[in-house]
């Protein structure tokens, strides 16, 4: 049988779901791959992977879709890696650089920049990592996944995406969600699902094998994210895509 080209991101925030996916069955069953959130979107896109997790916002731009299993990459108020980055208070803000990495992220700032915080700064699409180095003075930043951990110790102000949503619309925040383009087998869905589930019973052994001196990464798993697609989580995904179309 022909192995599943799964896309995963390569940030910390996925190991509890990779831990699983390296696990039998379903380690049998797929070929596993990993890069930055906008580029697993569009290696699925292209056809260049069969199922992604991929950043939420990229779904208004796909004809057909199907959202697999239970798992995502979300958060209940904080998210800590997500966040606008600057020196100056938001009233003082002139210019804002996006992070090339993300889609949702860039989306959901545009949106409380225009409809909450009504600034309306200059907006560069970073192209790559040195955008970074321009996060001072009234310049700021969108810094997204493990980076944004390196920024929180450099920045004076930190604007969190999730609480800021968390705030307007009281409804939890999904950033990443496994996404098909067609339909994938009942039975292969139930043990992918199976596989995610699995690495939520082992945060402990996956925080005590990973590096991080930047952040405490108990923390970040237990209270930052949160990886059930529930139905608040759909009620917040469905209120943003609504948002941003």
């Amino acid at each position: 049988m022909e192995k599943i080209r799964v896309g995963i991101v390569n940030y910390l925030n996925t190991r509890p779901l990779i831990y699983g996916l390296l696990q039998p069955p379903v380690n049998e069953l797929i070929e596993l791959t990993g890069d930055y959130p906008a580029r697993v979107a569009e290696q699925l896109i292209n056809d260049e992977i069969d199922l992604g997790l991929v950043p939420v916002a990229v779904l208004q731009k796909m004809p057909e879709y199907h959202i697999v299993g239970n798992y995502c990459i979300g958060t209940e108020g904080e998210i800590a890696s997500v966040a606008l980055f600057s020196e100056v208070p938001l009233s003082e803000i002139r210019k804002v650089y996006l992070d090339y990495q993300s889609r949702t992220s860039v989306a959901l700032l545009k949106y409380l920049m225009k409809e909450s915080w009504g600034i309306n700064p200059e907006i560069v699409q970073a192209e790559n990592e040195n955008y970074r180095a321009e996060i001072r003075g009234t310049t700021a930043g969108l810094v997204i996944g493990d980076r944004a951990f390196e920024q929180r110790r450099q920045s004076t102000f930190i604007y969190d995406l999730g609480s800021e949503w968390r705030a307007i619309t009281g409804l939890p925040f999904v950033f990443a969600v496994w996404v098909s383009k067609k339909k994938l087998p009942e039975d292969f869905i139930k043990v992918f699902d199976e596989a995610n589930a699995l690495g939520l019973s082992f945060i402990d052994e996956i925080v005590a094998e990973t590096e991080n001196p930047l952040y405490e990464l108990k923390k970040y798993y237990k209270l930052h994210l949160s990886y059930h697609l529930d139905d608040q989580k759909r009620k917040g995904m469905a209120r943003f895509l609504e948002l941003i179309s």
